[in-house]
């Protein structure tokens, strides 16, 4: 009794996994021809990171605010980020908190991304698509966040300021295109330009037809410089000086002949001195 009521109160599966078990991984194995279920790329994580930034005029305490916002966001407490070193420019010294983090995993992963992608990117203003470019060349992938506003837990007049986080989407894909192909069937809003895998083809048809340019062009000017030699043959005849003064100046740039194999080396001229004490 009390386990059917333990699985009765149990929360229902996040149903963007399941759209990733029933639609999404089927359509990767078929497409990338894995051999097996576990070779297909998945999420692994998502981390989240806000910064603190200058203190606010409504609040005396700006990682206090921060840490409320994100935990709000995510739903889960956030841990404190502090300095590494110094840096006297930015008013920063070794140990002062700079920001916070969250690490999403399992069902809060799920969630997170499902109300990112339904509900805080379409309330983007002026949104156009992500960017296919963000892409770290092992397949994770990060975006940035202007305002924390898009998110609806965040209510409008509780801010102190406005502040932007950083989402970065783990997974477990060896590739870029793979990667963008997981997120693409999960239903994140990318952008026609840079995708990968699309770049490579859309490079090489750029080049083949600059090729194709570049040999019409060539085919023209050889035409136009036939026709004017048929119109103007005189133009274009060589004079036999001409001629024989370019033959003489290969002659020299080739220089002496080769000596063939076994000859006997070539006499060297005495000098006039040596040919006088012989005579006496």
């Amino acid at each position: 009794m009390e386990t059917a009521t333990a699985q009765a109160k149990a929360a229902p599966p996040p149903r963007l996994r399941e759209r990733y078990e029933n639609e999404v991984r089927p359509e990767l194995i078929e497409r990338f021809g894995y051999s097996s279920v576990m070779e297909a790329p998945r999420i692994e994580k998502i981390t989240l990171n806000m910064g603190i930034g200058e203190q606010g005029p409504r609040s005396d305490s700006p990682l206090e605010a921060a840490t409320e916002q994100l935990a709000t966001i995510t739903g889960q407490r956030p841990s404190v980020r502090r300095a590494r070193k110094s840096i006297a420019s930015f008013k920063i010294r070794a140990g002062m908190p700079v920001g916070v983090a969250v690490t999403l995993r399992r069902a809060r992963m799920w969630e997170f991304l499902d109300r990112l992608i339904s509900v805080a990117i379409p309330r983007i203003r002026d949104f156009r698509g992500l960017n296919a470019r963000s892409f770290d060349q092992r397949g994770n992938y990060s975006l940035g966040i202007r305002e924390q506003l898009i998110f609806p837990e965040i209510d409008y007049d509780s801010i102190d300021e406005v502040r932007g986080l950083d989402v970065t989407i783990t997974t477990t894909s060896r590739t870029d295109e793979e990667a963008f192909a997981l997120l693409l069937g999960l239903g994140l809003p990318f952008s026609p330009e840079g995708r990968p895998g699309e770049e490579d083809v859309a490079a090489a048809e750029e080049e083949e037809r600059r090729k194709e340019e570049a040999r019409r062009r060539a085919e023209a000017e050889q035409a136009a410089l036939e026709k004017l030699k048929e119109e103007r043959p005189e133009a274009y005849e060589r004079r036999p000086r001409e001629e024989e003064e370019e033959e003489g100046e290969e002659a020299a740039a080739e220089g002496p002949p080769r000596r063939a194999p076994g000859a006997p080396p070539p006499e060297e001229p005495k000098p006039k001195g040596d040919e006088s004490e012989e005579s006496e």
